[in-house]
């Protein structure tokens, strides 16, 4: 395809009318996707609308679980994604065999997981959660319920900390989080002394100890909006910025870098959409994310519990 920017935009747009598409896109994608989705959120909003949206065919510009999730919430809908190899670190190290031994060792515990996770592990989950919503779904449950987090344990240790629980952690991170490092945000912090740090909760304990404010995606993009201060060092993945900069142009956003390469941190995973796939997704109507009906079945009932949970 050799046409330039500005035509693939309006071949996107003539095509989304055409089929009766919605483009749906996670705050990580690149400006330009995030420019022309119809609706741009974090797990959680993307949920919610993929729930409720009307549209006949679903391009979902993200990473694969967040589609799956999209297609379980319509099982009749055509949901493609412009990257089948758009994945996570967190779904990969959670196998679905795995999981299921290590729930075996806990009997009478419930079963939380985080939405970055595969709808096999999905559908053996009791609730689904997001960063968004963790805190208010784990303590939807008695303080004495015995509880296993899967599969973030920087999540979960924070959810413990904020909730007072022990709730029993499965061992992942987050890559493009947990490589983040506090002589990093020290560093930052000395040389912008005026900066707000504020923290995904993916992020290892000791840098959201330094933290001023810890949220979900779109809790740090409200933040700083709302927030008096003009600078803010931002630890989490770079596609956020795009957002924070259009909401906040007089402000300056500060991203606290993967290593000393470069002033950025990517998830690779997110970053292999790109405007032309999205176009050629939309065209083609492929990649498709195809899914056994009995898995969907399945997984679908922890995500609407979430999604009760969340009103």
């Amino acid at each position: 395809m050799t046409e330039n920017r500005p035509d693939v935009v309006s071949k996107i747009l003539k095509l989304k009318n055409e089929k009766k598409a919605v483009i749906l896109a996670h705050y990580y994608q690149t400006g330009d996707i995030q420019d022309i989705a119809d609706y741009i959120g974090d797990s959680l909003g993307l949920a919610q609308k993929a729930q409720h949206t009307d549209a006949d065919v679903i391009v979902f510009a993200g990473v694969n679980f967040m589609a799956e999730t999209a297609k379980i919430l319509n099982p009749s809908k055509k949901v493609v994604v412009p990257d089948l190899e758009a994945g996570c670190s967190l779904a990969d190290n959670c196998p679905e065999n795995d999981f299921k031994a290590f729930i075996d060792r806990h009997p009478g515990h419930v079963v939380i997981s985080y939405i970055n996770c595969s709808s096999r592990v999905k559908a053996l989950s009791d609730v689904i959660c997001t960063s968004s919503n963790a805190v208010r779904i784990v303590e939807s449950y008695p303080k004495d319920q015995k509880i296993i987090f899967a599969p973030d344990k920087n999540l979960g240790a924070y959810i413990n900390g904020k909730t007072g629980r022990n709730m029993v952690l499965w061992d992942a991170t987050c890559e493009v989080h947990d490589v983040l490092t506090i002589e990093m945000v020290i560093k930052l912090k000395q040389e912008n002394p005026d900066a707000k740090i504020i923290a995904h909760p993916e992020c290892k304990g000791v840098i959201l100890q330094m933290a001023d404010f810890i949220g979900s995606t779109t809790a740090l993009l409200d933040f700083t909006s709302r927030d008096d201060r003009r600078k803010f060092i931002v630890a989490t993945e770079s596609g956020i910025i795009h957002q924070m900069k259009k909401k906040n142009p007089e402000k300056e956003f500060i991203i606290v870098p993967a290593d000393k390469t470069c002033m950025c941190n990517d998830c690779p995973y997110m970053k292999l959409n790109t405007i032309r796939k999205l176009y050629l997704c939309l065209k083609n109507e492929q990649p498709e994310i195809i899914l056994p009906q009995a898995l969907m079945k399945k997984a679908r009932k922890p995500i609407l519990k979430m999604l009760e949970l969340s009103t």
